[in-house]
């Protein structure tokens, strides 16, 4: 039996003084094999972040099916207000996870981070940076990779094909980009001309971007999840990664990197370079917010530049004319 009138009923909630959510699903079922070290590299994960964020950003941490140990950690942050929410599944998925964190709060941007991201400073800022000044950001990367323009970039090159500060400008942070592919287990055998020239936007002397984004971690508009579905039938892999391309896509966002790199990548093994002090800083709050946003553009655009577009800037003629036109050094264009 119900007495009386609930005191909340038809309150609004309170402006969110967030602006900035952090998710990060967590799997560690156990600590043995190839989840000997992840419950150190979580905690050096997390340490970096506390260490490298202002005030109003809200972290959320998805523990999705990880053992007893990890469970009892994100507790004790959360009872310690080091994180802002904490979410406990069954191993439902990266993806489900993800869905999870980013449903019941309205933040304008929203960073999803494996748990094996090294933070550094100036992330943050740099990243609002980059939505600040280009209103066609949609997902802004923090750790530049090799040739990221290949992947769900069609509508960035399209809309710059002309634009003469789209062009190939030298690698800011050679070492930091092989120290990303050793964390990958790559051989350094691969073509070296990427660590000297990427596809970027040079908008003026103080700032330059990188087109295309890695997965691991991305900052997104919140936006852009106005329509989310409800589950995602993979754990990982398969159409999951996908499915928040093709959201970026549909609004025709873009897809971008800061110029510097602002992360490591380190894996599920520990090495002896993660063992470094993090001073928490006092950050800057007075970021800028309320960004511009993209309406869902036409089925018609969505083809030339997505579907059409891409087969035709995938002809290897037509490629090696687009390096060319866009200043790749000559020697490097076949092999590039």
């Amino acid at each position: 039996m119900r007495v009386g009138y609930n005191p909340f009923k038809d309150q609004k909630n309170d402006e969110s003084k967030y602006i900035h959510q952090i998710i990060i699903p967590v799997y560690i079922p156990n600590q043995r094999d190839y989840f000997k070290d992840s419950f150190a590299i979580l905690k050096l994960c997390l340490d970096s972040l506390f260490a490298t964020i202002h005030k109003r950003t809200f972290i959320t941490i998805v523990n999705n099916g990880s053992d007893t140990i990890i469970g009892d950690y994100l507790i004790s942050l959360l009872n310690k207000d080091k994180i802002q929410e904490l979410i406990h599944t069954e191993n439902i998925g990266k993806l489900n996870s993800i869905l999870k964190g980013l449903a019941g709060n309205n933040i304008e941007l929203v960073t999803i981070s494996d748990y094996d991201v090294m933070f550094l400073p100036q992330w943050q800022v740099e990243t609002v940076k980059v939505f600040t000044h280009i209103p066609n950001a949609g997902v802004v990367g923090i750790v530049p990779q090799f040739k990221m323009y290949e992947h769900y970039c069609w509508n960035v090159i399209f809309d710059n094909f002309f634009n003469k500060k789209l062009k190939f400008i030298p690698v800011k942070n050679s070492e930091a980009l092989i120290r990303f592919y050793d964390s990958l287990g790559w051989d350094r055998n691969y073509n070296q001309d990427h660590l000297q020239y990427v596809l970027g936007l040079e908008l003026n002397l103080d700032l330059k971007v990188l087109i295309g984004s890695g997965h691991f971690v991305s900052t997104y508009k919140k936006d852009m999840f106005e329509e989310l579905v409800s589950y995602i039938g993979f754990k990982m892999g398969g159409n999951s990664e996908g499915y928040l391309d093709q959201l970026l896509l549909k609004k025709n966002y873009w897809r971008l990197t800061t110029y510097d790199n602002y992360a490591y990548h380190m894996g599920n093994t520990f090495e002896d370079w993660m063992t470094v002090p993090f001073v928490e800083r006092k950050m800057n709050e007075d970021l800028e917010t309320n960004f511009s946003k993209n309406k869902k553009i036409s089925n018609i655009l969505y083809f030339i530049k997505n579907k059409l577009f891409r087969k035709l800037i995938s002809i290897k003629w037509i490629v090696r004319l687009f390096l060319k036109w866009k200043k790749l050094p000559q020697h490097m264009i076949k092999r590039y």
